[in-house]
């Protein structure tokens, strides 16, 4: 019987564990070893999908799509340099990338309104996906990921690449060691806001541009430079703003560590931005898990060592206190200071790089750090902030069915009605 191309790769790559790192750390891979990406959406993220793939010894970037002209051009620019060896073929419709049978994976840097659908038709494809986030745009939309990676078993990773640093990994060591007691309390914050935008005239896209297109899903609106590339994620038409764009990277840490789980009740208070985004400006909300209290600030909060980080994370325990961010940590029992404690042992492996750990995952089909059913659950409660936030009140959540309690406003928007146009996957 004829093997498929991933399962060929499984077990090919079994024989590639022994082999001899060449100067540089370049491994010697064999043709019929490597991995084949194609990258959906070449933007600003996209354009780092291209990096980080193209360079890593087993994996060749075989295709790109986007509905920007000039994106595919610089990407295919790009490319010829990082592997001109390659030959690379460039999509106006990610479905043409979906049908060819020779690639194994997809890398999606596209906006946050259309990851699930690309995402979700890729597993239905046959094929594994690196995906940006946030995870996905509503709470259905990441149920509907999650349900269709299952079916397909197919591999998943966020682009959480903060995951992968040893510093978390020693964060989440020194939490779960014990370190500071039984954690109780944590607070999360990420200073900043939506730049503010003046109205402009309306226009016309670009000609290089399919508007329609990449509104996708989205409602139809008339063309305007800030609601499309660098600053659409301010509007509440594709994303949630600096909120759910930091979300992922810091609630990873509290998920990681603590295991939040049985989450009851949601209050959220902030203020819309200036000028024509409608996210918010700034942003307060305050979980109540069965496990511990939650809380996400966009100010940091007024304990030591906040104020020196725009983004951070900070655990209450029986014995003490950790703060932390992407790359410094700060433990803190009863007056004494310090960044590690060696009574606590190293028992997480530590990841060879967030993209490398997605490339062994297609290999050997073991999940990623950043898998979807780990992602969708730490995603979740962002989701529900931005519910409680935009309709003013305290929710309370019933976290078996997923939905809120006696709430059919707020339930409403646990889904959005997409442009049936668009909406090619359920």
């Amino acid at each position: 019987m004829k093997k498929d191309r991933r399962e060929f790769l499984k077990t090919t790559s079994l024989g590639m564990l022994g082999m001899t790192l060449l100067p540089g750390n370049l491994r010697v891979v064999a043709p019929s070893d490597r991995v084949r990406i194609a990258v959906i959406g070449t933007g600003n993220m996209g354009t780092n999908h291209l990096e980080w793939f193209s360079k890593l010894p087993e994996v060749d970037v075989v295709a790109i799509c986007d509905v920007d002209d000039e994106h595919k051009a610089q990407a295919l620019k790009n490319l010829s340099l990082s592997q001109p060896e390659v030959r690379v073929d460039a999509y106006h419709d990610f479905r043409r990338i979906l049908e060819r049978k020779d690639i194994d994976a997809i890398s999606c840097a596209t906006p946050d309104h259309w990851h699930a659908q690309v995402a979700s038709l890729a597993f239905e494809a046959g094929k594994d996906v690196y995906g940006e986030k946030p995870l996905s745009y509503s709470v259905a939309e990441g149920q509907m990921m999650l349900e269709h990676q299952r079916k397909h078993q197919r591999i998943f990773q966020l682009g959480t690449q903060i995951h992968a640093t040893d510093n978390y990994h020693r964060v989440t060591e020194l939490i779960q060691g014990g370190a500071i007691g039984p954690v109780h309390t944590i607070r999360l914050w990420k200073t900043g806001g939506p730049p503010n935008m003046s109205a402009t005239k309306v226009m016309g896209p670009p000609a290089t541009l399919d508007w329609d297109r990449w509104l996708g899903v989205a409602p139809s609106t008339d063309y305007l430079p800030e609601r499309c590339h660098g600053t659409f994620r301010y509007f509440l038409d594709y994303s949630g703003g600096v909120y759910a764009d930091f979300w992922c990277h810091i609630a990873d840490i509290a998920f990681w560590s603590c295991h939040p789980h049985g989450l009851k009740s949601i209050k959220a208070t902030g203020e819309v931005a200036e000028g024509i985004a409608n996210t918010p400006a700034w942003i307060n909300v305050d979980f109540e898990f069965e496990n511990l209290q939650l809380h996400w600030t966009t100010d940091p909060p007024d304990i030591p060592g906040a104020a020196e980080r725009h983004i951070g994370a900070y655990f209450e325990g029986e014995k003490g206190s950790l703060i932390c961010d992407y790359n410094t940590r700060e433990i803190r029992i009863e007056g004494e200071s310090m960044d590690d404690m060696s009574s606590i042992p190293v028992t997480i492996p530590r990841s060879p790089g967030h993209q490398q750990n997605f490339i062994d995952s297609i290999k050997t089909r073991k999940e990623p750090e950043s898998n979807l059913a780990y992602a969708r659950q730490m995603t979740l409660p962002m989701h529900l902030g931005l519910i409680a936030w935009r309709l003013g009140r305290p929710l309370s959540w019933d976290f078996e069915n997923e939905k809120f309690i006696d709430d059919a406003a707020a339930n409403k928007l646990l889904k959005r009605k997409n442009r049936k146009k668009w909406q090619w996957i359920k």
